[in-house]
């Protein structure tokens, strides 16, 4: 039995069949978790021999009228999609960069029995930082929404415990990169790492930067927001 069929089994277990009635003549579930997979096969980056890395964050985008079908099973469905990924991940020699996320929307161009799916490969972040900090600072880096101050010195970003904003990206050394502010600019410089960086798309080992300027690591984009003109 495959890797579908046995998902099949297990959504319409978890559920007691209420989701596979409701989905008869619309979206099956079969069908966004075959389409999950090639998104995962279609987006794989190679890290090594071994390894791959590959989206973790999933929007799947649905009809009016599968939404509504879908609202009242969306996390068994979510969980049990996951579930599949994983293991799909597992046979493939896959690399999630952070926990797996799954979220439904409606899109108003879509008819019934059509959806696509949106992602991207989103590390998860840690910072020391508290919300003090970030109120207080006139400059600071945006990852994946969440923001993390700078303050007048550096801030260390890389996978390693010792780093000040750690991020667990493979494509990210222990020290990546390092962001320097002082009362006039705001650098960022590469600390030698493995995979480099990209300044706003061009590959460099250090840059002053604007209000906007995107540092790229790995597979992860960190923005620079600058708050104070004389800064």
């Amino acid at each position: 039995m495959g890797g579908l069929q046995r998902f099949e089994q297990r959504l319409e277990s978890a559920i007691s069949g209420a989701f596979a009635r409701a989905f008869r003549s619309a979206v099956q579930p079969v069908e966004i978790a075959a389409a999950l997979q090639r998104e995962c096969d279609n987006n794989a980056q190679i890290l090594s021999r071994e390894r791959r890395l590959v989206p973790n964050s999933f929007h799947v985008e649905l009809s009016a009228s599968d939404m509504a079908r879908l609202s009242p099973y969306d996390t068994a469905l979510a969980s049990e999609l996951s579930q599949q990924l994983h293991q799909h991940a597992e046979a493939q020699a896959y690399v999630f960069p952070g926990p797996i996320q799954i979220d439904f929307e409606e899109a108003a161009d879509l008819t019934t029995g059509r959806f696509r799916i949106r992602s991207r490969a989103e590390a998860s972040v840690t910072s020391a930082a508290t919300e003090t900090q970030v109120r207080r600072a006139t400059a600071f880096v945006e990852v994946n929404g969440a923001k993390h101050p700078l303050h007048l010195g550096s801030l260390v970003v890389g996978r390693g415990t010792d780093a000040d904003l750690r991020i667990n990206d493979p494509g990210v050394s222990r020290r990546h990169v390092e962001f320097r502010q002082d009362d006039q600019h705001v650098e960022v410089h590469d600390l030698g790492s493995t995979n480099g960086m990209l300044v706003n798309g061009q590959r460099m080992t250090s840059s002053l930067l604007d209000d906007g300027s995107v540092v790229r690591v790995g597979s992860t984009d960190l923005v620079v927001r600058i708050l104070e003109s004389d800064v």
